[in-house]
């Protein structure tokens, strides 16, 4: 049963969830803001290709564990200027040499990778030097009775939804990971309840 809830629920969930107009809002302060040469962690679902600038971004490739949701990403990249390429693969061992990329991007991914500081690594190791990562992520709230029923609510919603995680840090992730962050806000989103609504993002460099 967890399988098929896996590969034709949690695709579908993950689409609509990660749509919504709040979660939109926050992607389109950050997608922008990508340039050069760009590799997408979690492209599946394609929710970004929309946000792309193409008079700075050269070309974009992405990797994704689902092949449901690799399937909606080639279908959207159909209707975008911009050369694509997205394949099947983890955050935590990209298939792409040290210094291949100027930008780095992952939104809303972070919460359901398998090691979230592994993929951080590997996020660092692909970037050239003086290369960006962009980040918009959800993760652990600051106020503690937030963060106590995030705690409570974390082992069912993992289940449900694709192994996504409530209580990971965001911008103290990618500072340990060894990115300098130059610009960062936080807050929670409006029309989303507490536990789920805590969201960071910015731009850290190497």
């Amino acid at each position: 049963m967890a399988g098929l809830w896996d590969k034709y629920v949690v695709p579908r969930l993950i689409g609509y969830c990660c749509t919504q107009p709040p979660i939109m809002k926050r992607r389109a302060k950050v997608v922008p803001r990508a340039q050069g040469k760009v590799l997408e962690l979690g492209a599946g679902g394609g929710a970004n290709f929309a946000l792309y600038d193409s008079s700075r971004v050269t070309s974009v490739e992405g990797v994704d564990p689902s092949p449901e949701l690799l399937s909606r990403a080639h279908e959207a990249a159909k209707t975008i200027g911009l050369p694509f390429s997205i394949e099947r693969g983890i955050a935590e061992d990209l298939p792409f040499d040290d210094a291949s990329f100027d930008t780095v991007l992952t939104t809303f991914t972070l919460c359901s990778v398998q090691d979230q500081a592994q993929a951080l690594v590997e996020a660092k190791r692909v970037l050239k030097p003086g290369g960006q990562l962009l980040f918009c992520e959800h993760g652990a709230a600051p106020d503690a009775k937030v963060a106590k029923w995030q705690r409570r609510i974390e082992p069912v919603w993992k289940r449900i939804g694709g192994g996504c995680h409530l209580t990971r840090p965001v911008s103290t992730a990618v500072a340990q990971a060894g990115f300098r962050i130059v610009e960062q806000e936080k807050g929670y989103m409006e029309h989303s309840p507490r536990w789920a609504g805590w969201v960071e993002w910015g731009e850290a460099r190497i």
